[in-house]
């Protein structure tokens, strides 16, 4: 159980990719609150293409780590959040958006402009342009997941290092489905590991123009 809550801005300031979890279960609330967190993120006219599976059981956390290059943390962590993105969700699912949009308050010139401009335009995408796109959709849910687990006093590790297609087998995933990251959560076991700075603000942050400092 999380026990130590933090504020996001100690979250922010104190996370680090943890290298090695104990493996003690996560309570069934905390981890609906971290979903719903991710659910609750915004998306491209709220298409939200995201797709989670959850994977909690350790014979599932073997297989899963087997094809993220055997790294420990998958099979040590309480649960691993795998984060897929549709490539087909916004076919299947946009009348549904427009419908509960409009329970919700959604103006019919939105709803109109929804139906006539979203299929023509993401129908034109390629592949890597698809990708792109659930990228971009799918990290702002797993960033949203990774600080609530922080402020709910947990430890995370979000992962790029995996076999996309060993990860499609071991969870059965349907073929629209691109594995865009993964995020370990749990508690740390042993020593944290190192700060390895930032850049000052100078080197990455421009005011009005790129090469002009912030005022």
């Amino acid at each position: 159980m999380a026990t130590t809550q933090k504020t996001l801005a100690q979250a922010i300031r104190e996370r680090r990719a943890t290298p090695s979890f104990d493996g003690e279960p996560i309570e069934a609330s905390d981890l609906r609150q971290i979903l719903d967190a991710g659910l609750m993120s915004p998306s491209s006219y709220n298409l939200q293409p995201w797709r989670f599976v959850v994977v909690q059981n350790p014979e599932q956390l073997r297989k899963l780590r087997g094809a993220c290059y055997n790294q420990a943390k998958v099979e040590e962590a309480s649960a691993v959040i795998v984060a897929c993105g549709d490539r087909d969700g916004w076919r299947k699912d946009i009348d549904e958006v427009i419908r509960v949009g409009r329970e919700a308050g959604m103006p019919e010139s939105y709803a109109a402009q929804m139906a006539g401009n979203v299929p023509p335009y993401l129908a034109n995408f390629n592949e890597w342009q698809m990708a792109g796109w659930l990228n971009k959709q799918v990290m702002i849910a797993v960033t949203s997941m990774m600080w609530m687990a922080e402020t709910l006093g947990y430890d995370t590790a979000p992962m790029e290092g995996f076999e996309q297609q060993g990860i499609c087998e071991t969870l059965k995933l349907p073929m629209s489905y691109w594995v865009v990251s993964l995020l370990a959560i749990g508690h740390l076991r042993g020593p944290q590991k190192f700060d390895g700075g930032r850049f000052d603000i100078s080197h990455t942050v421009f005011g009005e123009e790129y090469g002009k400092p912030l005022k």
